[in-house]
């Protein structure tokens, strides 16, 4: 679906929400509902997604909504598509209904990680999406598994000792790819029509799917309001955050510049990473081209140096 397409839609998620100015999030939701005709039944995990868009009395969604806790929309989901298949059966639904889950890092990466594992492994016919900002950033901006290295957060502070979170992220697409789902992709809102063709796909799946979608925090990011799409895309054109797809097994890189980026132009941003300095900075370039290399090839499960 092109973006004009998406544009004219109506859409499932409104205005009115208490997203931060410069908050992805609205448009990841938007783009990923809009890429389906059918109804879709949404689970969402504790996080910045729910305390913003469902402030009693209202709420943002315009589809079926369920606020899990923190750690089981993919239980929730799985249950709700159980009980969905049970009343189809008895022909007591007609209608084909998609399901979703949502979650920020710690609801998918950390504490939901069970629940997601679970649900992956006994194969229910849900969209699994974690929107990826690197930190659980609705209770201070303390670090995740998924907070990068070298990241400034409250629980990970910059002294003369530590240099921020000093163990690397947490590989959640290669832990989820171990489940041997027919559907995995990576995805950047800064391309919102490779976003909405994954999803797309993702709700056309029989079985699980998975998506990761990276969504760049302003306030635990430390960046200017305006930059959260420029932050977006200098993260693919980099290398940080390569696009791709994992269909029944099958590794396919998705956007491959003719050259990329330096991750400095991506670092410098943001001023979690304001500390570092030029070997640190050569740290990462070589983590992420070492990554680059392999993905090329179309070996993604490659062995990594750090």
């Amino acid at each position: 679906m092109n973006i004009k397409e998406l544009g004219y839609k109506d859409t499932k998620f409104v205005s009115g929400h208490r997203a931060c100015a410069g908050c992805g999030f609205p448009q990841i939701v938007r783009t990923i509902l809009n890429s389906t005709d059918k109804r879709v039944v949404v689970a969402n995990a504790t996080g910045c997604l729910e305390v913003v868009s469902t402030i009693y009395p209202f709420s943002s969604w315009k589809v079926p909504y369920m606020h899990s806790v923190f750690g089981n929309a993919s239980s929730t989901i799985s249950g709700i598509e159980s009980a969905y298949k049970v009343l189809k059966k008895k022909n007591k639904i007609k209608n084909d209904i998609k399901f979703l889950a949502i979650m920020g890092d710690g609801g998918c990466s950390d504490i939901g990680l069970q629940s997601l594992s679970g649900a992956l492994e006994r194969g229910h016919e849900c969209v699994y999406v974690q929107y990826a900002n690197g930190a659980y950033q609705n209770t201070g901006v303390q670090r995740s598994s998924e907070t990068p290295l070298l990241s400034n957060t409250t629980t990970t502070p910059v002294g003369k000792v530590h240099r921020g979170k000093e163990e690397m992220k947490k590989d959640i697409v290669k832990i989820v790819a171990a489940h041997n789902i027919p559907y995995i992709a990576q995805a950047s809102m800064a391309f919102p029509e490779d976003l909405s063709e994954k999803a797309k796909k993702a709700f056309e799946t029989k079985g699980p799917s998975f998506i990761n979608v990276i969504q760049p925090c302003v306030p635990g990011w430390k960046i200017d309001t305006s930059i959260n799409i420029k932050l977006s895309r200098l993260a693919v054109e980099t290398g940080a955050w390569p696009l791709f797809e994992i269909e029944n097994g099958k590794f396919k890189l998705n956007y491959v510049p003719e050259k990329l980026k330096p991750v400095k132009e991506y670092l410098k941003l943001q001023g979690r990473f304001k500390h570092l300095n030029n070997k640190e900075i050569e740290r990462i370039q070589k983590i992420v081209n070492k990554e680059w290399e392999y993905l090329k090839k179309g070996d993604f499960w490659g062995a990594r140096e750090y």
